[in-house]
């Protein structure tokens, strides 16, 4: 009696694993992008597209005025590498910078990493930046201040709408 009980406990266990086996493996999303794909992905999305946004500075209470990062287009260079092609406008300076930010993956989301970045005249800047659909969103630090800066992407001809 006791080894017909200890079977039909071992097949009801095998059934519900079977069952949360099926359930989860079908629920789970099959398609992964390949790193190719992902970069294409990325340099369609950057390429013609301006940031739109503000940012605020730790210890304030107010934002920024409008900041536009146009991006006129972006390159890998080797390895996480891209390099990146824009202009920073803000009131009424418009700033070429070409600046080399490393794209790492979360997902299928970009995340712009820029170390102790020297722009001359301006000072050495830090930041992590996410890229989704069509918003941005991150940190941002200097020598002697930091925040938060966040905003849209707006692509060339798309009157606003954002990436794609």
């Amino acid at each position: 009696m006791a080894m017909g009980r200890f079977r039909r406990i071992l097949l009801w266990t095998f059934a519900v694993l079977g069952v949360v086996v099926l359930v989860f493996g079908f629920a789970r999303r099959r398609t992964s992008a390949t790193v190719e794909e992902l970069d294409a992905q990325f340099e369609q999305m950057m390429t013609g597209t301006t940031l739109v946004g503000r940012s605020t500075t730790v210890g304030r209470d107010t934002l920024s005025s409008e900041e536009r990062y146009v991006i006129e287009g972006v390159t890998r260079l080797a390895g996480d590498t891209w390099l990146v092609r824009s202009r920073f406008q803000y009131a009424s300076r418009d700033i070429p910078i070409v600046i080399p930010v490393q794209v790492k993956w979360a997902g299928d989301t970009p995340v712009l990493c820029l170390t102790d970045f020297t722009i001359p005249g301006m000072g050495t800047f830090s930041a992590r930046v996410v890229l989704y659909r069509d918003q941005y969103a991150g940190t941002w630090s200097a020598e002697k201040y930091g925040g938060q800066l966040f905003g849209r992407l707006e692509r060339k001809g798309s009157g606003g709408n954002g990436a794609p």
